[in-house]
């Protein structure tokens, strides 16, 4: 029932999701950080401008980006000089527009993990002489490790899964930008049920396996409730 098409289909999500999970923990981490100490006076647009791909439609910022990463978008001129072409219908593409739709997926539980530990055992750091950098590796990051499972959880998750952005910026092409959702959908599409089943089989059990792991890390640290 699941053909090479498929299976190359399967192989790109995962690689996608991997590369976009790994690249949003980088981000995520210091923006996480930064808004759980910051007291700028523009912290709630940031944030607003970061928690948005939980309520814009998918097919709404793919539109954007396809017109942003396009031929003749504005980044266009700047790519072709660095040698990376056009990265509408691109895996480079798809990568960006998945980490800016995962984005809060990321930033959320991480930021949640911070407000919880609060600065007290930080600031005991600092009087005993420890540096920022130190107590942030040291004490904060250590603290928050639990936000930070769900958040690479949750991210690798919400990516695996997503279908209109993909789509907008990715189109469909075979072995290029073709992920597993696209690939339900062309089997629905040809009333060819059977592989749509096993393809949504794979997708449904990795999904409930993933979030299985959410709930579990959650429960085990009970003072961390970004998934309840």
């Amino acid at each position: 029932m699941i053909s090479d098409a498929d299976i190359s289909a399967l192989w790109l999500s995962i690689q996608l999701s991997t590369f976009s999970t790994i690249i949003l923990m980088i981000i995520g981490t210091p923006l996480a950080w930064w808004l759980s100490k910051s007291k700028f006076f523009l912290k709630p647009v940031i944030q607003t401008l970061i928690s948005m791909p939980l309520v814009l439609p998918p097919t709404v910022l793919g539109f954007y980006l396809l017109i942003f990463l396009g031929q003749n978008g504005p980044l266009a001129d700047i790519t072709n000089f660095m040698g990376l072409g056009i990265l509408a219908f691109s895996f480079s593409g798809l990568l960006i527009g998945s980490i800016i739709y995962s984005l809060p997926f990321v930033v959320q539980p991480i930021y949640s993990s911070f407000m919880a530990n609060g600065n007290h055992s930080s600031d005991v750091a600092a009087t005993l002489g420890a540096s920022k950098l130190d107590r942030f590796f040291s004490i904060e990051v250590p603290m928050a490790s639990p936000g930070f499972i769900t958040a690479a959880i949750l991210g690798f998750a919400h990516t695996l899964g997503e279908f209109g952005v993909v789509l907008m910026i990715g189109g469909n092409i075979p072995g290029k930008t073709k992920v597993l959702s696209i690939a339900i959908y062309d089997h629905v599409e040809a009333v060819e049920y059977a592989s749509a089943h096993s393809l949504s089989a794979i997708m449904l059990t990795i999904s409930f396996v993933l979030l299985m792991l959410v709930y579990f890390f959650n429960n085990k640290y009970s003072h961390f409730n970004y998934v309840n």
